[in-house]
């Protein structure tokens, strides 16, 4: 196909300049009904390019023109044999994913480290989970992958599994062994989902990790908005192979996409494809300079550490890392990655993720050097003028404590039961019946169905007491929490 076109693309900067009397949806008529302040904001011409489903423009749930054309185009770009547009997002593909291969009472293996949407999806799908803890490392506290023989032995164990998914890569960028992965779940006649969010980069560059289609996946989600040039929210889904039924696909995104589809989202997807299809390795190799760069310079500054690729110590949870990802420790420094985080943001540095130690920066195709350069700097700022810390014991969390799932209530039968809510320290050994869960990443750490114990509830107070944010549950103080009533 000829990558150089950008059929939605063309076709929305075409309607949006033919002169016409507007009498369909949206309201504002093509900008001329916006609020000043917010024309001001953003400009005029955005509002002219906010249309419907026009004759022109297709239609998302059916597509038969220059959508499809498009979505043809994107699956060529990232190596699938169909892809879809999301305009709600990753979420809505990882649920749909779950939907077009489970249904009520199936089961699922996928790692206790999925996000939200992934508990969502089975909520909505009615599936029952088989969690397989990802490796952790203790020393760094941060979850990798789930390992092949993690799968493996969940797969001997429930061999009546629909599907596995996992993540590729993490929010940190750590990648596991995905074609290990691939060929188990393919002895068992069953697809292979990936969450593959951070990871729409990966085909482009050969100093990046293998992609997950490219490494055996089934199906991979992908959040083009992420780390490439598409608006926030917009995403795509990718299938290969003959182990999805299309047609669930269809069905299930029917479900859950909007049926007013944004067309600035729509064609910021086919630009952002165009735009990798034509420059992907040129741009990607610019970003991989730019992060090997920021890498070197801040694992020279004393107290600080960095995240780095495996070389001889290679774990099967961790077995490439996304360079252009950069991870942080900063417990040297004797201060959490919450408190760091709120000095370089002073500094005019925001970073994408903050935990209890480290620090996660997104470096992508719009950086620059000036960027590079003053999260450097904010970095070498910190450490001078941050005294030594005192000795002390840290704290770790014991995945295998902290994340208990109660196999006797599926997440779907406790988000419906009966619920009361119970004051926080009345609800140990309860069931959950709502997601609870810091964001970002937006890794639940209760979720519907599961024992709440007092590991959990000790791990979330502290997350809050050093300026974690918890999403999700009813109450934001986190003084009480929404259980099955028994």
């Amino acid at each position: 196909m000829n990558q150089h076109q950008a059929p939605l693309l063309e076709a929305l900067k075409l309607c949006a300049a033919r002169p016409h009397a507007a009498f369909y949806t949206p309201g504002h008529k093509r900008g001329r009904g916006i609020y000043q302040p917010l024309a001001d904001l953003l400009g005029k011409a955005v509002f002219g390019a906010d249309l419907t489903e026009l004759a022109d423009l297709d239609n998302l749930s059916a597509p038969q023109g220059v959508i499809q054309q498009a979505q043809q185009l994107a699956a060529e770009a990232f190596g699938a044999a169909h892809t879809w547009f999301l305009v709600n997002g990753s979420t809505c593909g990882v649920e749909a994913a779950i939907l077009a291969t489970c249904g009520v009472g199936d089961k699922i293996i996928l790692p206790r480290n999925v996000h939200s949407s992934a508990i969502a999806g089975l909520i909505l799908s009615g599936a029952i989970p088989i969690f397989v803890n990802p490796e952790y490392d203790s020393v760094l506290d941060i979850a990798h992958s789930i390992t092949p023989d993690g799968v493996k032995a969940a797969l001997q164990q429930h061999p009546d599994a629909k599907a596995v998914l996992t993540v590729y890569p993490t929010y940190y960028g750590v990648c596991g062994d995905l074609q290990a992965i691939a060929h188990i779940t393919h002895e068992y006649h069953i697809p292979l989902l990936v969450d593959e969010a951070h990871g729409a980069h990966f085909a482009f560059h050969p100093q990046l990790p293998i992609s997950a289609l490219a490494a055996g996946a089934d199906l991979t989600v992908q959040s083009i908005h992420k780390v490439l040039g598409a608006m926030t929210q917009a995403s795509m889904l990718h299938i290969q192979g003959n182990r999805i039924d299309i047609d669930r696909i269809n069905k299930a995104l029917q479900l859950l996409q909007s049926t007013s589809p944004s067309y600035i989202l729509l064609a910021s997807l086919d630009a952002a494809r165009q735009q990798m299809a034509l420059a992907g390795k040129q741009l990607m190799s610019r970003t991989l300079q730019l992060a090997h760069e920021a890498r070197h310079k801040i694992s020279h500054i004393p107290r600080l550490s960095v995240l780095q690729p495996p070389e001889a110590s290679l774990s099967p949870g961790f077995v490439d890392l996304d360079k252009t990802r950069l991870t942080v420790n900063v417990s040297g420094l004797g201060l959490t990655g919450f408190a760091v985080e709120e000095i370089l943001d002073k500094l005019g540095v925001t970073a994408e993720l903050a935990t209890l130690q480290n620090l996660t920066f997104i470096i992508s195709l719009g950086n620059t050097a000036d960027d590079i350069h003053q999260l450097v700097q904010g970095f070498r700022s910190l450490a001078e003028k941050t005294p030594p810390p005192t000795p002390q014991g840290t704290r770790r969390w014991d995945n295998d404590n902290c994340f208990r799932y109660f196999p006797g209530i599926t997440p779907r039968e406790a988000f419906f039961a009966v619920t009361e809510i119970l004051p926080l320290k009345q609800t140990g050994d309860r069931i959950c019946a709502e997601i609870v869960c810091p964001y970002p990443p937006g890794i639940p750490v209760l979720m519907p169905g599961e024992i709440i114990t007092p590991a959990t509830i000790d791990y979330l107070q502290e997350i809050q007491a050093v300026g974690g944010l918890i999403t999700g549950c009813a109450d934001s103080s986190l003084s009480s929490l929404k259980v099955v009533k028994v």
